[in-house]
């Protein structure tokens, strides 16, 4: 891609002043019909949206802070952010369980 071309399809990250792409805004009323993970929307990702699992979780993670995102589907957006921050707890709580097992384990 040439140096300053603008490709509307590259993840950023959202600042105030930025609307939603076609895209993003698809990818949130994609997943407003689908709960949950697993195989069926797997193949309803590839199908629907010609994106692997892998990016759309990408997309979908950075398109739910873009505050347009509130703006076209605020239920939707507040329980992804809510979910998304209980896992980073679980995550940091188990993280620092670990780390203090693996420092009474060093004395």
């Amino acid at each position: 891609m040439p140096t300053g071309s603008h490709d509307p399809t590259r993840v950023r990250a959202y600042s105030d002043d930025v609307t939603l792409s076609d895209r993003d805004r698809a990818v949130l009323d994609f997943e407003s019909r689908w709960e949950g993970h697993g195989a069926a929307k797997e193949e309803a990702i590839r199908r629907e949206l010609a994106l692997t699992p892998a990016r759309y979780y990408q997309l979908l993670e950075r398109v739910i802070d873009a505050p347009d995102a509130v703006r076209h589907d605020a239920m939707l957006v507040h329980r992804l952010r809510r979910v998304r921050d209980a896992r980073r707890h679980e995550r940091e709580v188990r993280t620092g369980i670990a780390e203090a097992v693996r420092a009474g384990a060093a004395r």
